[in-house]
């Protein structure tokens, strides 16, 4: 199993992945918000959009911008079951695990933290 360092490395190496990023307001509005927020908001998002067995709307469930969460989710390939299966082996039809989801938010706010300190 990869660390969060090494999954955010090698999505770095990914020209898709890589141009996602956090512009001033996104910071602001982190900064604005505090982490534990932002991480409730994660945590809300993956369980609603990310988690379900099955997602009406998958592979369009994430926003491409208006939260700092939807760009990290795109940054880390966290943004449909598609790319979970993709990049994590996660396969789609099956509800994530309270791990799984845990694991998710963790790496997107390992990402955003990333950001903040650019």
């Amino acid at each position: 199993m990869q660390t969060i360092d090494q999954a955010l490395d090698k999505l770095q190496k990914s020209d898709f992945r890589a141009k996602f990023y956090l512009n001033a307001k996104d910071k602001e509005y982190v900064r604005e918000k505090g982490m534990d927020t932002i991480r409730s908001h994660a945590e809300e998002f993956i369980k609603k959009r990310l988690a379900p067995a099955e997602i009406p709307n998958d592979g369009a469930q994430t926003p491409m911008k208006g939260h700092p969460v939807f760009k990290a989710q795109h940054a880390c390939a966290c943004c449909c079951r598609g790319c979970l299966n993709k990049w994590y082996r996660i396969p789609a039809g099956r509800e994530l695990t309270e791990s799984q989801q845990r694991k998710i938010v963790n790496l997107l706010i390992a990402w955003i933290q990333r950001e903040m300190d650019k």
